[in-house]
């Protein structure tokens, strides 16, 4: 694919992410191989940066069975967080600042160190890590009802939307996040449980996937980045006035609250 149908397409998807609406799947369009896909991804969040934002972190996303079933989409993909995307626990998510947002429950690991792949094991990630929090993603498609395959999501930043970070804070080191049990609930109302294993084996590989594939491509992960490994939970579709809780055993719990309007 040539650059200007790059940015063409990267431009479709940046527009359509200021103006909250939705687009056709590019899948349809022409064929795309999936280096293009990310290669209009990569032109989508130049966008971002250049009005001001900046990078912050990244993410692993379709690495669950229920996501992948969900989404028709089987294979792992990555997309790149911006501060524009970042919210802390305690702050309401405005749902007139998303489009169709869903949210999942996962693990995320903020970075001490920088970590440069391929070749980064288990222990390199839990060396790097300053510590690991309960978090939040709200995933947000800018492709029309969902209608993705991995061609689009990817192109589509991996329908990056927002995420919250939750308050408590350790480090990985002492906590078994393969077998450390998620509850996500509801307005109170239990609505899913899961393992860390359920991510890839557990969140630590599914961070490893991640550090060795970005640095494949040459893209390191930093210090002070927040990397979200992966979704534990089904997608719940957001709703004003709605609260949802994930409680970690050994970690903590974290909570979102959906509010109408915009920020």
């Amino acid at each position: 694919m040539n650059i200007s149908s790059i940015k063409a397409y990267g431009d479709e998807l940046y527009s359509a992410l200021l103006d909250r609406r939705t687009i056709s799947p590019l899948r349809d369009r022409e064929p795309l191989t999936l280096e293009d896909a990310y290669q209009i991804q990569c032109h989508m969040v130049a966008r971002r940066i250049e009005a001001g934002e900046r990078i912050v972190g990244k993410k692993i996303g379709v690495t669950s069975k229920p996501i992948m079933d969900l989404l028709g989409v089987y294979q792992p993909d990555f997309g790149q967080l911006t501060s524009g995307m970042e919210y802390q626990e305690g702050e309401d998510i405005p749902l007139g600042t998303l489009i169709q947002p869903r949210a999942e429950a996962e693990i995320a690991f903020v970075l001490k160190n920088d970590l440069n792949g391929p070749g980064i094991t288990a222990i390199d990630v839990l060396r790097a890590t300053d510590y690991v929090v309960p978090c939040f993603e709200i995933v947000d498609s800018r492709i029309s009802d969902w209608n993705i395959k991995i061609i689009d999501t990817v192109a589509d930043n991996a329908s990056c939307g927002v995420f919250l970070l939750g308050k408590n804070r350790i480090s990985p080191k002492k906590i078994d996040l393969n077998v450390a049990g998620m509850v996500l609930r509801c307005d109170g109302e239990l609505f899913s449980t899961a393992a860390g294993a359920a991510v890839q084996g557990g969140p630590v590989n599914a961070v490893v996937w991640l550090a060795n594939t970005l640095g494949a491509l040459g893209i390191p992960f930093r210090a002070g980045e927040v990397i979200l490994s992966g979704s534990q939970s089904s997608l719940v579709p957001c709703v004003a006035g709605q609260t949802l809780t994930c409680e970690v055993a050994g970690l903590g719990s974290c909570s979102v609250r959906f509010a109408g309007g915009e920020a």
